[in-house]
């Protein structure tokens, strides 16, 4: 099948490149890049010299969309919402790893992205794309919103607890924290090396554009409308985030208990990996893979709960769980070229 990307030179198309190069039902077709129109992928990265033989190109989507049948977004938000409604409406399915169609309420959008949301007509027909809890819709979306990397790590730990009611859903504090890849590839003072080397940070505390992403996600899923607090750090690590999630329990609960009853719960999961009592995960232990990895611990004393889930950013928090989402959509195998073991150490 032939697909493209659009976007073709941030942190999740290198990505995308890496794990479609080696995917056995996808040809890589074009890369899209205004900026780059007319250069080599090498020339840009030079460790993709197998795939050099790439030249990038602009957008024009009358022509995409006789070549292609599939087309990543790997773009900023406030891109995609106005390119995916020509695609789509000439047969072209859109994975977007953006945030242009993963909110539902068009007020939010403005607050949390300081511009309009897409068409109504559209966002509509767009499917968030969790595979662990939207599989079925997954299958026939045209429009995949691809869940943000935050969103990802925070409610693959809470989901199964918020699920199965045995927590108090209105205390979920959540202390995440990301590597610098996270900030995307343009230059910003914010992880200039002097700034970041030997720093760990708080940032955007209460504005967060992630806020509503995670909100809207488990309020669906405990079928009332749930707030949190959400507190995103920046530590000095390329790759790697470490969602640790504070909630009170219902009742008491060993860790043995709750780890069985989240074991149980991703069974037919293949990505996410649920650690043993007195395991907790590390960023380095997801590094470069799709999985993420979770960690109890159930503390008696205080009767909360501590999650801690791990993955790694650009991958299970963009480009792989697009890759993922992809073979859920054309009714391959879910683990199709992603397959691999983390990079360690």
């Amino acid at each position: 099948m032939d697909v493209a990307i659009i976007g073709g030179t941030g942190y999740g198309a290198v990505e995308l490149l890496r794990f479609l190069h080696n995917h056995p039902h996808v040809n890589i077709k074009k890369v899209i890049s205004h900026s780059n129109s007319g250069r080599d992928l090498a020339d840009v990265y030079p460790h993709l010299t197998e795939v050099a033989d790439i030249q990038m190109s602009a957008l024009e989507v009358d022509t995409l969309a006789e070549e292609v049948e599939l087309v990543f977004f790997a773009t900023p938000s406030n891109v995609s919402k106005n390119v995916i409604p020509s695609l789509v409406e000439k047969g072209v399915r859109c994975i977007d790893l953006s945030g242009d169609f993963r909110l539902r309420d068009g007020d939010k959008y403005q607050e949390y992205y300081g511009e309009e949301m897409a068409s109504q007509q559209y966002i509509d027909k767009a499917v968030y794309g969790l595979p662990e809890i939207n599989k079925e819709s997954i299958k026939e979306a045209s429009i995949l919103a691809n869940p943000g990397c935050y969103p990802t790590a925070t409610a693959l730990g809470l989901i199964p607890a918020v699920e199965q009611g045995i927590i108090d859903k209105k205390s979920i504090i959540i202390d995440a924290k990301t590597g610098v890849s996270g900030a995307g590839r343009s230059l910003s003072l914010n992880v200039h090396f002097s700034e970041m080397n030997e720093n760990f940070k708080a940032y955007k505390i209460g504005v967060h554009k992630h806020i509503p992403e995670i909100e809207q996600m488990i309020s669906e899923r405990a079928e009332e409308e749930l707030q949190v607090i959400f507190t995103p750090h920046i530590v000095p690590m390329t790759r790697g985030i470490m969602s640790t999630i504070y909630v009170d329990l219902n009742d008491q609960y060993s860790t043995k208990q709750l780890l069985d009853i989240y074991q149980s719960y991703y069974k037919d999961h293949p990505f996410v990996r649920v650690r043993p009592e007195g395991v907790i995960p590390a960023t380095k232990e997801v590094y470069g893979s799709n999985y993420c990895d979770i960690g109890l611990y159930a503390d008696e004393r205080t009767g909360k709960l501590i999650i801690v889930s791990v993955i790694d950013n650009l991958v299970k928090g963009a480009s792989g769980q697009a890759i993922q989402n992809m073979n859920i959509m054309y009714g391959w195998d879910e683990m199709t070229g992603l397959d691999q073991l983390p990079i360690f150490p």
